[in-house]
């Protein structure tokens, strides 16, 4: 059978594969025959992975320990990881969410990665709004900033820490959904495809906090729509897989909605928006 989605041999960086979507996306990488490289704070127990990098993803000392383990040519980096605020505060959770991506970004995957490479993040459909320019206002000063300091830096500006960790969740998604617009003129024009996929709501080791988070199991139902069920971890992994595959080989610029046609609806008016 020809190799379609192209994986065989190549080298992939995922965070957060321990668990949810980051341990199936994992698994079906492996299962393609890719090589991988797997950061967590938990230990990834993944047979056939390359090597399991125990990594920090709020501190950039663990994070510039993690990339020396990683080869010096990267052909598809995955940025799963993520925290919802629960039980981090609001700037941590930034950090983690979007800080840590960026400066993968602009410090390590800009040097290694060349063309026909790929990157793709999980960000969240709860990052929808992104590009209305009261949003904008939110986010820009970190975007137009560059290395870890100073972008922490930029968070701290805002003064924001004193307001719950899930609104830090929610400023790290719209972020993350502008940053994939404005990494197409670093990494596109060069060939390297830079895409998000945006879940719904997905039933992971995280769901009783975005529970809490949404005042109860009920309403993450609610946010479902039609499917009237959470997603399953592989239903995002898949979509983050294809879209790092030769498969969508002149994708690029794409936040996908994995929603179950949730967003549509409400756009068209077929259903009262939530959010």
């Amino acid at each position: 059978m020809k190799d379609y989605f192209g994986y065989v041999g190549k080298i992939c960086v995922v965070t957060g594969a321990a668990s949810g979507m980051g341990k199936a996306a994992t698994e079906m990488l492996v299962d393609l025959g890719a090589s991988v490289y797997a950061l967590d704070w938990s230990e990834v127990k993944i047979n056939g992975i390359e090597k399991y990098i125990h990594t920090n993803l709020s501190s950039k000392t663990s994070i510039d320990e993690a990339f020396t383990q990683i080869p010096d040519k990267i052909d598809s980096f995955f940025g799963i990881a993520g925290v919802s605020g629960a039980t981090t505060d609001f700037n941590t959770t930034v950090i983690i969410d979007f800080v840590a991506n960026k400066y993968i970004c602009e410090e390590y995957l800009i040097n290694r990665m060349s063309g026909e490479g790929a990157i793709a993040f999980i960000t969240s459909t709860c990052g929808l709004g992104w590009e209305k320019r009261e949003s904008k206002k939110e986010y820009i000063n970190m975007i137009e900033t560059t290395g870890w300091d100073a972008t922490v830096q930029a968070l701290e500006s805002y003064n924001y820490n004193a307001k719950e960790g899930k609104f830090g969740y929610a400023l790290a998604k719209i972020t993350m959904n502008y940053y994939i617009a404005y990494l197409q003129h670093i990494f596109a024009v060069q060939g390297i495809r830079v895409n998000g996929v945006l879940p719904g709501g997905t039933d992971t080791g995280m769901t009783d906090e975005f529970a809490e988070n949404a005042g109860g199991k009920e309403n993450l139902i609610k946010f479902t729509g039609i499917a009237h069920r959470l997603a399953q971890p592989h239903e995002m992994a898949q979509p983050i897989v294809f879209i790092n595959s030769n498969m969508a080989s002149y994708i690029s610029g794409t936040l996908l909605n994995i929603d179950y046609g949730l967003e549509i609806q409400m756009q068209a008016e077929l259903m009262p928006r939530f959010y």
